[in-house]
C-alpha cells in the first residue's frame, strides 16, 4: 500500500491522478503544509524533510520529489505501460522529460514568476520561451511527450500548463491547450478529480 502524503490545492494532488492511471493500492494522509501566503505550518507528520508535497511511502521506503516520485511508481507498477521500463526503447525519452520537468522547465517557470533574469550560461535552465520551443516542436509531431503513448511524464507536464496556461508566463494556444485537454480528459484524472474534492471536504 502506497501511502501519498497531500495537501489539497498542490503538486500533490496530480499523483492522485498518476496512481488512479496505475492502479496502485493508496492511501492519503492529509498534512499541513507551508503556503505562499503565509498560511499553514510544518508538519511533524510529513515526512518530507522540507515539510513540503508531494512524498510518498512505501513500506520503509520514502520518496520525495515529482520526477522521482513518478519513476518510482511507474516501475513499481508497470502493468498499464505509464512508464517505460529499462529496455524499452522509449526509456531514455522517459527519464530525459522527467529530468528536464525538474531541472529546467520547473525552475524557468520560477525565474519568470519572480522576474529573474536567467543569464545563459551562468543557470542549469533556461527562459521559459527556449523551453516551450522544445515542448511546442514535440508536440507537434506527436501527442504525448514519447509519441503516440500517454506517460507520467505527461501527468507532471500537462498538469502544471493546466495550472498556468493563459497567465502571463506561459501562453495559452491551440496546441497547448489539446495537449492538456487529451490528458485532462483520461478517466483516471476524472476519479482523482472527483477523490480531491472529497479529501478537500474530508
Amino acid at each position: 500500500m502506497i501511502t501519498l502524503y497531500h495537501a489539497p490545492r498542490s503538486r500533490a494532488s496530480r499523483f492522485i491522478f498518476l496512481l488512479e492511471e496505475l492502479g496502485a493500492p493508496y492511501e492519503l494522509k492529509e498534512v499541513s503544509i507551508r503556503r505562499g501566503d503565509g498560511s499553514g505550518a510544518l508538519d511533524t507528520a510529513n515526512p518530507h524533510p522540507h515539510g513540503k508535497v508531494p512524498v510518498i511511502r512505501d513500506g520503509e521506503t520514502v520518496v520525495y520529489e515529482s520526477a522521482a516520485i513518478a519513476l518510482y511508481l511507474t516501475d513499481k507498477f508497470p502493468q498499464h505501460g505509464i512508464g517505460p521500463l529499462v529496455g524499452d526503447a522509449t526509456r531514455g525519452a522517459y527519464l530525459t522529460w522527467l529530468a528536464y520537468y525538474a531541472g529546467v522547465m520547473e525552475p524557468a517557470w520560477m525565474s519568470a514568476f519572480m522576474k529573474w533574469d536567467v543569464r545563459r550560461g551562468t543557470a542549469g535552465w533556461v527562459k521559459t520561451d527556449e523551453v516551450m520551443e522544445l515542448v511546442k516542436a514535440t508536440l507537434s509531431k506527436q501527442p504525448f511527450l514519447l509519441g503516440e503513448k500517454f506517460s507520467a511524464a505527461d501527468v507532471l507536464v500537462a498538469t502544471t500548463f493546466k495550472l498556468f496556461m493563459g497567465s502571463p508566463i506561459l501562453a495559452k494556444t491551440d496546441l497547448l491547450e489539446a495537449y492538456v485537454n487529451r490528458v485532462a480528459s483520461r478517466p483516471a484524472y476524472a476519479r482523482a478529480q472527483d477523490i480531491e474534492a472529497k479529501a478537500g471536504h474530508g
